[in-house]
């Protein structure tokens, strides 16, 4: 699959910054903004995350729910929205707990974000350079997002890892 320059990954490690960075990022498009949101509020602390978030992104964004079915989202979200998929690794978790295929639903999002044609910032969380994870289900999560982020990489125009707040570009296709 060839890069798609609309397309930026947005990586960082917890509150490294990355989602508030990313929607800098897409609130340079006009509004409305798409906001596709994969987490799932399983308990009171969750639910305090998730609407902190929403708060801080005020007027303009319209949310879309996609906890499970993410590459659907991306390939139904309205093609004139510039948009915003926050978080791929929550996502992951999400399919993984499912005992999902990991390797077809990643070659779906990778073809339905190879299809958007706007402004596309897609966030998640770097968990690849911690310490190997004690259990077997933590190692497999490690591995699955160190995959989806290599194949979401692949297709970008825009790689950013954001560190303490401050953005570092590691690829753009702009500056060939």
């Amino acid at each position: 699959m060839s890069e798609n320059p609309y397309l930026t990954l947005v990586l960082g490690g917890a509150r490294s910054g990355k989602s508030a960075h990313a929607e800098g990022l897409i609130e340079k498009y006009p509004a409305p903004w798409s906001y596709i949101a994969t987490a799932q509020a399983f308990d009171q602390e969750m639910s305090a995350r998730i609407a902190a978030h929403r708060e801080r992104r005020g007027d303009g964004w319209v949310t879309i729910e996609a906890a499970l079915e993410l590459a659907r989202a991306v390939s139904e979200a309205p093609a004139d929205r510039a948009m915003l998929v926050d978080c791929l690794t929550l996502w992951l978790s999400n399919r993984l707990l499912a005992r999902a295929d990991l390797s077809a639903e990643r070659v779906e999002l990778v073809a339905a974000l190879c299809r958007r044609a706007g402004p596309t910032v897609v966030v998640s969380s770097e968990v690849g350079l911690s310490i190997v994870p004690e259990n077997a289900l933590a190692r497999a999560f490690r591995d699955a997002a160190g995959e989806l982020h290599q194949a979401v990489a692949r297709i970008s125009g825009r790689v950013v890892l954001t560190v303490a707040g401050y953005p570092l570009t590691v690829k753009d296709v702009t500056l060939r």
